[in-house]
């Protein structure tokens, strides 16, 4: 049999697979063959922005023809890079990592990845093994309450079926000021709708007044946006919610906040004072001024977004003081908060979050928007510190997002299996059991749509298009491909309201319609809610192991497996029917979902089979 020299992803190589608590023993092995005519073995670990140790590796068993080479480091907290290397008659050889996780001889190849986290990082077991449900608040549901103050350059839109616009004034723009007075009592009306769903957690879209019907543009932190409501249904929706093992978080939106806002004033909506018009506001510190009033550093060089100095003490403590804005809302009811473009904030802000947020509730959760690897990300001139314990708990899962949409739609299993092998492997383990494993969001198409067409256009053309009849039928079918996936993967399955009724639309103003209440489409809910379903009665979603099984071509089945039950999936996303020979311990095993007989899963064209043993 022929070996590998080395896999970071078998336990013959490296007992201990993924991430690693600091101070653990990390035994690393590689495996030669005698014809290699070895000397001496070595190890090379890098911690990130450090020079390499080598470490000597000590001959050891033999296997056939093959001979292990191993050691045992014990590393502190934080990222490191390792390969090896081997000293024999022909010269010195190194071993480097290949595409996956194999390695090979070569001198060309990568580096292995180690992500060590502190020893106490733990992460809220109340969303482990849930449902989060993320909700656009002025698109959800309208329940008829009178608001007061409210703006009057508002467009209120009275059409709840009625197309996001896209137009005004007869310009092609991005608006902001359409609203379809979705509100948070309406919230407080369809909980027993997500509770049904299975959910335990609604992360809301920014709720804080602001100009704009997404919010992002915060010009109040410590006011509810009077079309949405006020701080009492804020605190009546939180308990009522809680009441049925629902929790709620948080848009924290700190990078920036809206040019209209009672800190920065441009528009003197708040009257005369703010950092543009007085140069002795107590708020001129919290923006960073080129020349001031007129130049000034914006987010993304939008002038109506003025970036903060997330760093300057007034601004730290007005948010994460004792009393701040953090624990003001906490005090409310809501249970965590989710950070905006958490990429864009500093170490140090996002350290004063954590603890501010963790003071006021140990078990509170706070995760982060971050679109790449989490553990390696490398922004604000240097490497990101996320997930090891002191930042976030977790983050919006956007790699197994793309690769669950590029499976379904035409992929191969083995990709999907390296995506996911990939997070196992570099994420510490408690922020992989509260990661945000979503498939559509507000800043995406939604998940019908892009299943459904590969096309695209301008936004006359979008606003328009709209899924023919084979088009949306096939795009279903590969929607609870997907949804299946995401709700059983390793995570928190994520849904924005509405793509469990199946509604349709390209990205912005269009993925922000309404909720169709009473025309939901009931297959595809029907189906959410047998996931939802199936999550709630089997803890092995909440911690228990990916175990890969078929995973090639159009095929991903696996097992999930903790100490009280073990579940089996599998999916096709071919155009025809296929089976998998099921693993012997399930050839008996409680039919969940789909059909398995003769030690099969039965899987037609995009087919689902989940197991219970």
């Amino acid at each position: 049999m022929q070996y590998y020299p080395f896999d970071s992803r078998d336990k013959l190589y490296k007992p201990h697979f993924g991430a690693v608590a600091a101070d653990t023993p990390l035994r690393l092995r590689l495996l030669l063959h005698k014809d290699a005519r070895v000397h001496n073995a070595y190890l090379s670990m890098q911690k990130d922005g450090e020079a390499p140790v080598s470490v000597w590796m000590q001959p050891g068993e033999y296997l056939e023809d093959y001979r292990f080479y191993e050691c045992e480091v014990t590393l502190s907290e934080g990222l490191y890079w390792y390969s090896f290397r081997y000293d024999s008659d022909y010269g010195t050889m190194f071993v480097t990592k290949t595409e996956g996780s194999l390695g090979i001889v070569s001198p060309d190849g990568g580096r292995w990845q180690q992500t060590v986290y502190e020893k106490d990082y733990a992460t809220p077991d109340w969303l482990k093994g849930g449902i989060i449900y993320q909700i656009f608040p002025d698109r959800f549901y309208y329940s008829g309450k009178e608001k007061k103050n409210v703006p009057e350059d508002r467009f209120i839109q009275t059409d709840w079926q009625a197309q996001p616009a896209y137009l005004q004034n007869g310009e092609s723009r991005q608006l902001g000021n359409d609203y379809y007075r979705g509100d948070l009592e309406g919230v407080r009306e369809k909980l027993p709708y997500l509770k049904d769903l299975g959910v335990n957690c609604i992360y809301f879209n920014p709720i804080f007044e602001a100009h704009s019907n997404h919010r992002y543009n915060t010009a109040d932190y410590l006011k509810i946006d009077p079309l949405l409501g006020d701080a009492e249904d804020l605190e009546n929706l939180c308990r009522d919610a809680q009441k049925l093992g629902i929790s709620v978080i948080l848009d924290g939106v700190f990078s920036h906040t809206g040019h209209d806002s009672i800190y920065f004033n441009k528009d003197h909506r708040y009257g005369g004072g703010g950092a543009y018009n007085e140069f002795g506001s107590p708020y001129r510190t919290w923006f960073n001024f080129y020349e001031w009033p007129h130049r000034y550093s914006c987010w993304w060089g939008v002038p109506s977004l003025p970036e903060t100095n997330e760093n300057d003490p007034a601004f730290t403590k007005f948010i994460t003081g004792d009393g701040g804005v953090l624990q003001r809302w906490m005090d409310a009811g809501i249970k965590g908060w989710r950070l905006d473009v958490a990429d864009e904030l500093p170490d140090e802000f996002i350290d004063n979050i954590r603890r501010a947020i963790k003071s006021k509730d140990p078990d509170a959760y706070l995760l982060g928007e971050v679109w790449e690897d989490a553990t390696n990300k490398i922004s604000y001139g240097g490497r990101r510190r996320f997930l090891r314990g002191r930042q976030l708990d977790s983050v919006m899962n956007y790699p197994l997002a793309e690769g669950i949409i590029a499976f379904v739609t035409g992929g191969d299993g083995d990709k999907l299996f390296n995506t996911v092998a990939t997070i196992l492997e570099n994420y510490p383990l408690p922020a992989v059991h509260t990661l945000m494993n979503h498939i559509g969001s507000h800043d995406t198409a939604r998940i019908l749509t892009r299943l459904g067409t590969a096309e695209n256009g301008n936004r006359a053309w979008q606003s328009q298009r709209r899924l023919s009849d084979c088009e949306r039928i096939r795009a279903k079918k590969l929607l609870l491909c997907a949804a299946a996936l995401q709700f059983t993967l390793p995570g928190v399955p994520s849904v924005f309201y509405g793509d469990e009724a199946g509604v349709e639309g390209f990205s912005d103003p269009f993925c922000r319609a309404t909720y169709p209440w009473g025309n939901e489409d009931r297959e595809i809910l029907d189906f959410y809610r047998i996931l939802g379903k199936i999550r709630r009665e089997n803890s092995a979603f909440a911690d228990g192991d990916f175990v890969p099984h078929i995973c090639r071509l159009g095929i991903f089945s696996f097992v999930r497996k903790n100490e009280e039950n073990q579940i089996f999936v599998a999916v096709n996303r071919w155009d025809n029917g296929d089976t998998v020979p099921l693993p012997d311990e399930f050839k008996s095993a409680e039919v969940l979902y789909g059909t398995a007989t003769d030690g099969n899963a039965i899987l037609p064209p995009h087919g689902i089979t989940i197991l219970k043993k």
